[in-house]
């Protein structure tokens, strides 16, 4: 028998096709569909959404899942299961494992562990410098073949501008979009804060904007060079969202993502020295943050991602310089992208889902975050106004580092369908 999804009176928001009204969502062996006959209603798994919003499932395209080799701090299955917790069906993972993605080998051990644990759709990287050390180029060709749909050193940063260049120019030609963690390593060498009034203030090294700007400048300088699509990851200055403004009205093939963390946090949320707010890039400004959610809102800045990096309790349970960048972030994205910016009366909500499904999708080239008929059946159900609080105890993630925990939030996924299957039923984890 034919598996059959009807979900009914849900408010149905799908941005990328600008729907917005009170429906019903079909889904036919794991595809959207536009009906289903009465036979067909009357053998369907029938779900009632009323006062409850149905959108695409959420894409991310920057996670850590540390899997190979740092299963410690998360693998496939809790990786996975976190996404399913939060709303998300489709995510990236980049590629600074133990082995790192350099090879067709890694990724294939990745693609296998994937098809055996993973319950949301996980989608690799692939380095663009062997062992991702901006020295030498990755072999771009045979990690298109083995299956990466972008090619990053995220987690580094290539210092040299030729090897740069000629990583670039060997992406665009296998249609691989770039993803860079811009970050001008002679700027940032022991830093591990923001530079400003507040790492004055705490006697902790600076990290200056500029080392993320001038990187950004050069991507973009690149990519009008070589024609090829840079997305620039996590980024947390002003001047970088400027930058990037105005490549973008000049026709550059260039993009940007913001963080939930950086458009809630500013420095200031360290000034107790918890390294539960330490992260790569850090923290910024309130200015900083309010250019960001400007950057979102006019488009500057494509899309929202976590860089949801786990990192265990007694690696950042350390001195504040001695603690690992990095915090998680899969479980409460939609709620605390939906308390700053939706709640927060800046963007409406089918824009803020926009900026969580199709528009990252897009970047990545993958087919999700639409309800379009024919597109898997990937479907996320939340309550918008829903108050909780974050206990970071309760997460599915193998880590804790959350700076949400305690805090208060509006948005509550209730349930989350992956190729029309339930995988998530608001408490536990069905697949």
């Amino acid at each position: 028998m034919s598996h059959i999804l009807w979900i009914k009176n849900g408010r149905v928001i799908d941005p990328a096709n600008q729907r917005d009204a009170v429906g019903d969502i079909f889904a036919v062996e794991g595809k959207i569909v536009d009906s289903i006959s009465d036979t067909q209603k009357a053998d369907a798994t029938l779900v009632d959404a009323a006062g409850l919003v149905v959108a695409p499932g959420l894409v991310d395209i920057h996670v850590h899942f540390r899997d190979p080799g740092q299963k410690h701090n998360e693998d496939i299955r809790r990786g996975t299961e976190a996404a399913a917790a939060g709303g998300f069906t489709s995510v990236v993972c980049m590629p600074n494992t133990s082995p790192v993605c350099d090879n067709a080998g890694t990724i294939q051990r990745i693609m296998d562990k994937v098809e055996r644990e993973a319950v949301v759709h996980v989608y690799p990287t692939g380095c663009l410098t062997i062992k991702m050390k901006g020295e030498q180029l990755a072999p771009t060709g045979q990690l298109k073949k083995a299956g990466v749909i972008a090619m990053t050193d995220d987690g580094a940063c290539v210092q040299s501008n030729e090897i740069m260049r000629r990583a670039v120019e060997y992406a665009k030609m296998f249609d691989l979009p770039i993803m860079d963690h811009c970050q001008d390593a002679s700027l940032t060498e022991g830093a591990v804060m923001n530079e400003g009034e507040w790492s004055l203030r705490l006697g902790l090294k600076g990290w200056p904007k500029a080392a993320e700007d001038i990187i950004v400048a050069r991507n973009v300088i690149l990519a009008e060079l070589t024609g090829a699509h840079i997305h620039m990851q996590h980024i947390s200055s002003a001047t970088s969202v400027d930058i990037l403004r105005r490549a973008i009205d000049r026709g550059a093939t260039v993009s940007g993502e913001a963080s939930p963390h950086h458009i809630e946090f500013t420095d200031a949320d360290l000034s107790d020295y918890d390294t539960v707010f330490k992260m790569n890039p850090p923290l910024r400004t309130d200015a900083d943050r309010e250019s960001l959610i400007e950057g979102l809102i006019d488009g500057t800045l494509a899309c929202i991602a976590t860089d949801h990096a786990p990192h265990s309790p007694t690696e950042k349970d350390r001195e504040f310089d001695a603690a690992p960048f990095g915090i998680i972030g899969l479980e409460n994205s939609l709620a605390s992208s939906l308390t700053t910016l939706y709640h927060g009366k800046r963007l409406g909500l089918s824009e803020v889902l926009a900026l969580l499904t199709h528009k990252g999708a897009e970047i990545c080239k993958l087919d999700a975050g639409t309800l379009s008929t024919g597109a898997p059946a990937d479907i996320c159900l939340f309550d918008p106004d829903e108050e909780w609080t974050v206990d970071a105890n309760k997460f599915f993630s193998k880590s804790r580092n959350c700076p949400w925990h305690g805090k208060m939030l509006k948005g509550v996924v209730k349930s989350t369908y992956v190729d029309g299957q339930q995988v998530f039923d608001g408490q536990s984890i069905n697949a």
